[in-house]
């Protein structure tokens, strides 16, 4: 790693988040559905359940957590889980039924038709991911895809897909996070004490 790289790497984050921000018109309709849905399902008694892989997993704790405890102000806990932070169910149910069902199994559990299951994907191809959405759908709940490049399958299974149209993984990461504090920073406002 050298000075160039670092530099590299910076304006290449800022590059994927102009288009973003240039492409705003695309995405400011979604965005604003999904404080809609999202709101409505926590004035109903519901919660807003995340899921992903890898980095994506680790985006759903994160954006969980905001839900729970708070993003910048201080208001009321609202209801929100991440599907990816029981080990013994992740391991018990991978061992057992293998991996692919792993969310799904949960959102048959936990989820009802008055929670927003969001799940995280940069390809839009984890079938764990897809199929967890597709357990919402049967249930009556909201479907929301966070994913990138064309979308991948989950587009076509999710009720609500927010596509960052960019190839590389870790750009679209930071674009699913930005776009996740600004849903954790909006419901900031609408629950202000």
């Amino acid at each position: 790693m050298n000075q160039q790289t670092l530099k590299t790497s910076f304006q290449e984050n800022l590059d994927s988040h102009l288009a973003l921000f240039n492409t705003l018109s695309v995405h400011q309709p979604e965005l604003l559905k999904l404080v809609e849905i999202c709101q409505n399902a926590i004035q109903q008694g519901g919660k807003i359940v995340f899921c992903g892989n890898g980095g994506s997993a680790a985006d759903s704790q994160h954006l969980a957590a905001e839900f729970v405890v708070r993003f910048k102000k201080d208001r009321r806990a609202l209801a929100s889980i991440a599907l990816t932070t029981d080990t013994s169910i992740l391991t018990a149910h991978s061992n057992d039924y293998g991996f692919d069902t792993v969310f799904a199994r949960q959102v048959e559990a936990l989820c009802s038709d008055k929670d927003v299951v969001i799940g995280l994907s940069t390809s839009g191809k984890s079938p764990n991911v897809n199929l967890a959405l597709q357990a919402a759908n049967d249930l009556g709940a909201t479907s929301v895809a966070f994913t990138g490049r064309d979308g991948g399958l989950i587009k076509d299974i999710a009720q609500l897909s927010v596509i960052v149209n960019h190839p590389e993984t870790a750009r679209i990461q930071e674009a699913h996070l930005f776009m996740g504090h600004w849903l954790c920073e909006a419901f900031d406002l609408l629950y202000q004490d």
